[in-house]
C-alpha cells in the first residue's frame, strides 16, 4: 500500500475544536467488519455491544502540560518550547521541539515565567525542529518539575487554533490516566465517563491496562510513498503481569478484547508471543502498523476518525480492511462526523 492510499479531501469544519459537553455523548459509529453493516449510535451505546467477561485494554498515560513559552535572551523574542521527554534527571535534561527553530542556536538561553522563574541553554540541536535544552533551576527536582507544570499549558493539538482554555485541562485528559509522560491524549479514552464506566463494570466487562506514553511521533506525517520506508518514533511502553493475565484468560475463552485506541492496539502488538498471546513488556516500542497486517491480541477497536495519510489511519485500514475503512469514512463525512482529537468515535467490531 502506498502513501497516496490514505488520502481525501476532509472538510475543514469537521475538524473538532472543542470536546462535546458529556464524554459519553460524543457520536459513535459502529462498524462491523464481517457483514459490512455501519450503524450510528452514541458513545454510551457502547455497552450493548459487549457481554460479561470481555475486555476492554485502556492506555493509562496522563498527559502533562508540555507546551511552555519562553523569551529568548537579549531579543526577547517569544519562543514556543514543547517538551518532548526527559534524557536525565539528574540534569535536568530534556529533549524538545522550538518554534520558530531557526532564531534558536547552541548556547542561547531562554527565560520562562514573569520573574524568569526558570532558565534554560541550548546545548544541542538535533533535528530541524529538535533541541536538547538543559534547565538551570537549584531547587529540588519535585520543585522543578512543579515549576514546569506550573509554566506550562495543555498541549493541545496545533490544529486547534484557539488558547487552551481551563476546561482543556480535564477533558484533554482520560478520566483513568495515573502515569504522567504523554504530551498528547490518547483520545479514543477521553469518550468514557465515570458512568459508562460504572455501567460497563456492573455489567462483567473486565478492564486491562497497559502505558504508553504517547509521543509526537503518533502524528509525525508520513512522507514517503513506500510505507516501508517510514520509520516512527520511540514511545515508552509498559505492559505488567496483571494485564497480560486479564487480555490472555479472555483470548483463551474466545471473548472480545477491545483496544481502546490505535495507541493500547499498538502497545498490544508489540509485545506479541511466539503463540499469539500477550507478553509483559517494558521498554520501548516504534512499531507501526499498515496494511497487510495480521492482528494477534485484539478483535475488536474503538477509535477517533482520523486524518488523511496519517499513520493512525493507516493502522485502522490494516484492521477494518481498506475498502470498508474507505466507506466508512465516506459516510462519516456525509453524516457530518468531528474528526480528529476532541472528535466522534467508531467501534470496530
Amino acid at each position: 500500500m502506498k502513501l497516496s492510499h490514505f488520502n481525501f479531501e476532509l472538510p475543514k469544519e469537521l475538524l473538532a475544536e472543542y470536546p462535546t459537553e458529556n464524554r459519553d455523548e460524543s457520536k459513535l459509529m459502529v462498524v462491523h467488519r464481517d457483514t459490512g453493516k455501519i450503524e450510528h449510535k452514541l458513545f454510551k451505546d457502547l455497552i450493548d455491544y459487549f457481554e460479561e467477561d470481555d475486555v476492554m485494554v485502556l492506555n493509562n498515560t496522563k498527559v502533562f502540560p508540555a507546551r511552555l513559552y519562553g523569551n529568548k535572551e537579549k531579543t526577547g523574542a517569544r519562543i514556543e518550547v514543547f517538551l518532548l521527554r526527559e534524557l536525565n534527571e539528574e540534569q535536568r535534561l530534556w529533549d524538545v521541539l522550538v518554534d520558530p527553530a531557526r532564531k534558536i542556536r547552541i548556547g542561547n538561553k531562554l527565560y520562562f515565567g514573569e520573574d524568569e522563574a526558570l532558565v534554560a541553554e541550548v546545548i544541542d540541536n538535533t533535528t530541524s525542529r529538535g533541541r536538547t535544552l538543559r534547565f538551570l533551576y537549584d531547587g529540588s527536582y519535585t520543585d522543578f518539575r512543579r515549576k514546569l507544570r506550573e509554566l506550562g499549558q495543555t498541549p493541545l493539538p496545533k490544529y486547534i487554533k484557539r488558547d487552551p482554555e481551563p476546561q482543556d485541562e480535564s477533558r484533554y485528559q482520560t478520566i483513568y490516566a495515573k502515569y504522567e509522560g504523554a504530551v498528547a491524549a490518547p483520545t479514543a479514552g477521553l469518550h468514557f465517563s465515570k458512568h459508562l464506566l460504572k455501567r460497563l463494570e456492573i455489567k462483567g466487562i473486565n478492564f486491562a491496562e497497559l502505558t504508553l506514553h504517547v509521543g509526537l511521533g503518533t502524528f509525525s506525517p508520513v512522507e514517503v510513498e513506500d510505507l516501508s520506508k517510514h520509520k516512527m518514533d520511540s514511545e515508552e511502553l509498559v505492559i505488567d503481569e496483571r494485564a497480560t493475565e486479564i487480555v490472555n484468560t479472555a483470548k483463551r475463552h474466545k471473548r472480545k478484547v477491545c483496544a481502546v485506541g490505535t495507541t493500547v492496539m499498538r502497545g498490544l502488538e508489540s509485545a506479541v508471543s511466539s503463540e499469539h498471546m500477550l507478553n509483559t513488556h517494558e521498554g520501548w516500542t516504534n512499531k507501526f502498523i499498515f496494511p497487510p497486517y495480521e492482528f494477534s491480541i485484539a478483535n475488536c477497536m474503538v477509535t477517533n476518525f482520523h486524518l488523511p495519510k496519517s499513520t493512525l489511519l493507516m493502522m485502522v485500514s490494516a484492521f477494518m480492511g481498506h475498502d470498508l475503512m474507505k466507506r466508512a469514512y465516506k459516510e462519516a463525512i456525509l453524516e457530518q462526523y468531528r474528526f480528529y482529537s476532541y472528535g466522534d468515535a467508531m467501534l470496530i467490531l
